[in-house]
C-alpha cells in the first residue's frame, strides 16, 4: 500500500508517479527523495541506490531515474496494541 510520506493518507497509484504528482491530502510531492524507497539518511548522498545525483531538496519533486515509491504500512489498532505491550515488556525488564 502506497502512502504520503508526509501526511500517511493512502494513495490509489497506477504505478509510478510522475514528477509532478501531488499529495491530494496535502500537497507534497510524491516523486521526492522522502517519498522513495532508496532514501537513507545515513547513506553517501542520502540514497542507498549507487550513482545518482545529490538532490539538495529532499522533499522537492526531482528527475531521478531510480525512484521507487515506498510502500508504507498503516498502523492498525493491533500494531498500536502491539507496540505497547513491547514497551510495557522493555520496561518491565528494567525495574528493580
Amino acid at each position: 500500500m502506497a502512502r504520503c510520506y508526509s501526511c500517511s493518507a493512502e494513495l490509489v497509484l497506477d504505478g509510478r508517479p510522475g514528477r509532478r504528482d501531488e499529495c491530494p491530502a496535502c500537497a507534497a510531492s510524491l516523486h521526492c527523495c522522502f517519498g522513495c524507497r532508496f532514501y537513507d539518511s545515513s547513506a553517501h548522498n542520502q540514497c542507498r541506490e549507487v550513482g545518482t545525483e545529490l538532490v539538495r531538496d529532499r522533499e522537492a519533486a526531482n528527475f531521478c531515474d531510480s525512484f521507487e515509491m515506498t510502500q508504507l504500512a498503516g498502523l492498525s489498532s493491533s500494531s498500536t496494541d502491539e507496540q505497547a505491550a513491547a514497551k510495557t515488556a522493555l520496561a518491565d525488564l528494567f525495574k528493580i
